[in-house]
Parts: structure tokens; sequence; C-alpha cells
């Protein structure tokens, strides 16, 4: 109940303050506003990202090079992100400047780059745009996981890169 009380209160404060923002600056992590204390991710915005893999109670997934969870929504529709305004301000994509890298056990054949609707560039791997969460404070969290917002479900990814559907 926590986490479902934890999502709706950053829901409502990211769409509040999207609003009130508009588009005056953004980064990988969303517009430029608080994040409730948690510290933005580097995503690569000025060089490429790297993806790694972390071990968490639902197994290896993957994480982008500081440790921070990256999670895929069902929504999206192959390569193309179906995430913006209210929901990238809740569930920010990762970026990159570059050809993203992979880490160690990650598939670098499966790391591509979509052109967001803003003209960034977004890291996809097999197929899944990835982003992260907003109420993710650290890196291990995964406080997203199997959560249902913005019309579908999120997930973590395991190494294979598909979703791992437990938690």
């Amino acid at each position: 109940m926590n986490r479902k009380i934890a999502f709706i209160a950053a829901s409502v404060g990211a769409a509040f303050v999207t609003a009130a923002c508009g588009s005056s600056g953004t980064s990988a992590y969303g517009p430029s506003t608080s994040t409730g204390g948690a510290t933005p991710p580097a995503t690569g915005a000025t060089g490429p990202s790297t993806i790694g893999l972390q071990s968490s109670p639902l197994g290896q997934i993957l994480v982008d090079g500081s440790g921070r969870t990256l999670y895929l929504f069902e929504a999206d529709k192959g390569k193309v992100s179906s995430c913006y305004d209210a929901c990238a301000g809740v569930w920010p994509p990762l970026t990159t400047a570059g050809m993203p890298i992979a880490g160690p056990g990650v598939n670098q054949s499966w790391l591509t780059a979509t052109t967001r609707k803003d003209g960034s560039m977004e890291v996809v791997y097999n197929g899944h745009p990835l982003y992260y969460f907003i109420s993710d404070k650290q890196s291990g969290d995964t406080t997203g996981q199997g959560l249902s917002s913005f019309g579908a479900d999120w997930y973590v990814l395991s190494p294979d890169g598909n979703k791992i559907d437990n938690g």
C-alpha cells in the first residue's frame, strides 16, 4: 500500500511540476525540476550512456552506469516511446549522446537509440525504450517494478532484454 501511495504522490507532484515548468529546460531525468530528493542519474547527456547489470532481489537487472534501475513501458510500440509530458516527468527516459555502451553481461548488439519527439536520443535495449522511475532514490531501488501507470505496466529488464514479471 505504501508503494501505491508513494507512486500516486510522485505522479501528482510530477504532473504539477511539469505543468508549472513547461519546457523550460530538460534533462535525461525529465524536466529541470526537483526530484523529491533523488539525485538525477548520470545519463550520458554529454556522451554515450553505459548500460550494465546489477544483482537485485528480482535477479540480475539492467541499470545505468551509476547503478540506477532501468524500466520498460508496456505501452511502447517497438522502439517508439509513448511516454511524454507528465508520464516522462514520473518515468524519465534514459537519453544518450552517442551510441550506448554495453557493460559486462549486456548484449551490445541489442543496444540502440531512438529519436524522441524533442529530438533527444533515448536508449533502447532489445527493442524496449528505457526509463527511470522518479521514486527510485538510490542505486538498486526497484520501487517502480510492476506498477501500472499512464495506461500500462512498468517492469525492470533482465539481461536478455525481457521484463521481469515478479516482485
